[in-house]
């Protein structure tokens, strides 16, 4: 049985070494990429899209309202859009881990619910804003200070390898943007 145990232990490591070896290469990847003009909401509708089955896949049991609120004055605008697409992506996939951690826990009558919106503030100067929201629990105040750093991660071993929002971070101040947080604990982020 130690044996046994450990080996699941070795292996178990295993895979988180190498999630954050992988984790670690995208990170110091540069992207080739050129800002091209993309249709920021359609981007953001796909990701979604994609997020939601990818989490499926991985939990059948997983369910979830998906609700979209896309400001059609967004239009087009010049991103690398396998960059932002990779920061959506992020951004959906810790909201419904969110969302499925407090179902697990929740009472009846708790609607998982995540949100991705657009809203564009100066058309002049290709600035907007792009949200997401989900009603989970929120994020520790003891731990939001922490959140962008590398490696950081609340999530258990083996479900994150705490790049994510770091990398999300980067990738938005390459853009010359800014990722902010509002969380309130038990309420969502």
């Amino acid at each position: 049985t130690d044996i046994k145990g450990n080996l699941e232990k070795i292996n178990l490591h295993g895979k988180r070494a190498d999630a954050i070896v992988k984790g670690m290469l995208q990170h110091s990847r540069t992207t080739s990429g050129e800002k091209q003009p993309t249709d920021i909401n359609a981007l953001a509708d796909e990701f979604l899209r994609l997020a939601y089955h990818g989490f499926r896949a991985k939990d059948k049991s997983f369910n979830a309202s998906l609700k979209t609120a896309f400001d059609p004055a967004v239009g087009k605008i010049d991103i690398i859009s396998q960059d932002i697409g990779r920061v959506l992506l992020n951004l959906i996939n810790n909201a419904f881990y969110a969302i499925n951690e407090k179902s697990k826990e929740a009472v009846n009558g708790y609607e998982p619910l995540v949100t991705v919106s657009t809203m564009l503030l100066t058309a002049s100067e290709n600035s907007l804003i792009i949200s997401v929201k989900d009603n989970g629990n929120g994020i520790p105040q003891k731990v939001l200070d922490k959140i962008f750093q590398p490696f950081f991660t609340t999530k258990p071993p083996g479900q994150g390898t705490g790049l994510g929002l770091s990398l999300s971070y980067d990738i938005v101040k390459a853009h010359g943007g800014e990722l902010k947080v509002e969380t309130k604990e038990g309420e969502g982020s």
